[in-house]
């Protein structure tokens, strides 16, 4: 069943009040499908569009009173799509008193999994998605545009970082409107811009140093790239915790899992082309699967990759998240 044809209701209100119940509104947000980054920097008429979609959730009257508009906090799954974790930390959101939106940006592309094959849509389409969906909600009477947050993880992770950078945002939404602030869990930062400023953007990376997916040490070079541009980011990094530790599950082996996270960084020149890791030129014809091809032949690739939550990550990210949303949206 698609995301969008669940019933997902909340129950919010405060401490030793009744509850009220919140349910999810279907948004479906124009988008596109670029091919490539180059496509969105340079050539943004020209992008073949396409509607996905998401839920909103609006807390319940006893923070209505309170709050006016409310921030929002965009929540971006990650290679498997929509998972029960990503509705749970909308649900802890909400009772914090945020509107929350969970974005589904597969489901409308038939796509279910991207965990064996990350080339069936580009990583510049996740980015557009999540910028194509603040556009929507930044016009929704209830919520406040200027404190609208994106919480993206794992695939959503490096979608949110890329949707920060102003070089790609100010293409989609225009100079100096996007993101409050993004929280990125566990994000893969194989794709970086030369110039990764995010002006007023605040940016907070989350994962582990046991992750199989995702190297903390390339995440790390991107969050010092950002500082050294002027731009606000820290990077907790918690020992011996894995991919999607915050997913309240078992730690188990993805077996079909296609990951190459020791691979070289390709950057992206300011008009989006790519410049492969072998290579000084930038090339607009370049694809994420020219990139891929590269790593597995080069031999980087490999199968299988672990997931899952020890005994205390998944409560341990909810109380980061939480304290990180409370001090930049409020």
């Amino acid at each position: 069943m698609r995301f969008r044809d669940q019933d997902i209701v909340f129950a919010d209100g405060a401490e030793g009040q009744a509850k009220e119940q919140v349910k999810g509104q279907n948004l479906e947000i124009p988008s596109a499908n670029p091919l490539n980054y180059f496509y969105v920097v340079s050539h943004s008429s020209d992008l073949p569009g396409l509607t996905i979609d998401g839920k909103l959730f609006l807390p319940a009257a006893d923070h209505r009173k309170i709050a006016g508009k409310f921030p929002l906090v965009m929540v971006v799954p990650g290679s498997l799509g929509v998972a029960p974790s990503h509705v749970a930390h909308a649900e802890a959101l909400v009772a914090d008193g945020f509107a929350a939106f969970v974005l589904d940006s597969f489901r409308a592309r038939d796509v279910t999994s991207t965990v064996a094959n990350q080339t069936q849509f580009s990583f510049a389409s996740s980015a557009y998605d999540v910028l194509a969906a603040w556009k929507v909600l930044a016009a929704h009477p209830q919520i406040d545009p200027s404190r609208i947050g994106a919480q993206g993880h794992s695939r959503g992770g490096s979608a949110v970082l890329t949707a920060a950078t102003r070089r790609f945002a100010d293409a989609v939404v225009g100079a100096g409107a996007g993101l409050r602030s993004v929280l990125a869990a566990y994000p893969w930062s194989g794709h970086q811009f030369l110039d990764p400023a995010v002006d007023e953007t605040e940016i907070r990376v989350i994962m582990g140093d046991a992750d199989e997916w995702c190297s903390p040490m390339q995440v790390q070079g991107h969050c010092q790239a950002i500082r050294l541009s002027g731009g606000k980011a820290t990077m907790r990094l918690i020992g011996g915790a894995h991919h999607s530790f915050d997913r309240g599950t078992g730690i188990v082996d993805v077996s079909e899992a296609s990951v190459s996270p020791a691979a070289p960084t390709a950057y992206l020149a300011h008009d989006g082309a790519f410049i492969h890791p072998l290579r000084d030129a930038a090339d607009s014809k370049l694809t994420d699967r020219d990139l891929m091809v590269y790593a597995l032949k080069a031999g980087y690739g490999r199968k299988g990759a672990k997931i899952g939550s020890r005994d205390g990550d998944a409560e341990l990210f909810k109380a980061d998240m939480l304290a990180f949303w409370q001090r930049t949206l409020r």
